[in-house]
């Protein structure tokens, strides 16, 4: 399974792409869209679009993983990242990729143990776990990784559990007993 994590922003959004094989993962890619502040909005979104819709060209993901958009004390700042998400989300359906959302808080948990983790200690995270000697370069590509590797280990996680319920339930069938 290939599982494509964007980090959205309007100036920086990063992207991570993984391969998951059975219970290993590898990086296929990262890195990031940056746009100019001296471009008109329209122009800012329509490059991210382009380069999204390329990198599912690209790396053909069976899903791509965004980070659920938190509001903070800006909510302009929310509102422009919003208008990103909404370009990463065209470019998905018009390739036909289907799109998970995370939280910050999930992914921090899932990757380091605790959500109030700092980006340092998810990176860390992230390097170790896809064996990626040196730098990201980009707290953003390592976000989009990070929100892969979570859906990875959330997918796990949801097949356990299904298969400890459907072992429960087998178990639990009762047997008919015919009266005498």
């Amino acid at each position: 399974m290939i599982i494509m994590g964007i980090d959205p922003g309007l100036a920086a959004t990063g992207y991570g792409v993984v391969e998951k094989q059975g219970g290993q993962l590898r990086p296929l890619g990262f890195g990031g869209i940056n746009t100019s502040s001296r471009e008109p909005l329209s122009a800012r979104l329509d490059k991210i679009y382009l380069e999204v819709r390329e990198l599912i060209e690209r790396f053909g993901p069976d899903l791509l993983v965004l980070e659920e958009l938190f509001f903070n004390k800006n909510a302009r700042s929310a509102m422009v990242v919003g208008q990103a998400r909404g370009g990463i989300i065209l470019a998905a359906a018009h390739a036909g990729v289907i799109v998970e959302e995370y939280t910050p808080l999930q992914v921090k948990q899932t990757l380091v143990g605790h959500g109030r983790a700092d980006k340092r200690q998810v990176e860390y995270m992230v390097r170790t776990l896809l064996h990626i000697e040196g730098e990201i370069g980009s707290s953003h590509a390592s976000d989009a990784l990070a929100l892969a590797i979570c859906h990875a280990h959330s997918e796990r996680m949801r097949g356990r559990l299904e298969e400890a319920i459907s072992q429960k339930r087998t178990r639990e069938k009762p047997a008919h007993k015919k009266k005498a």
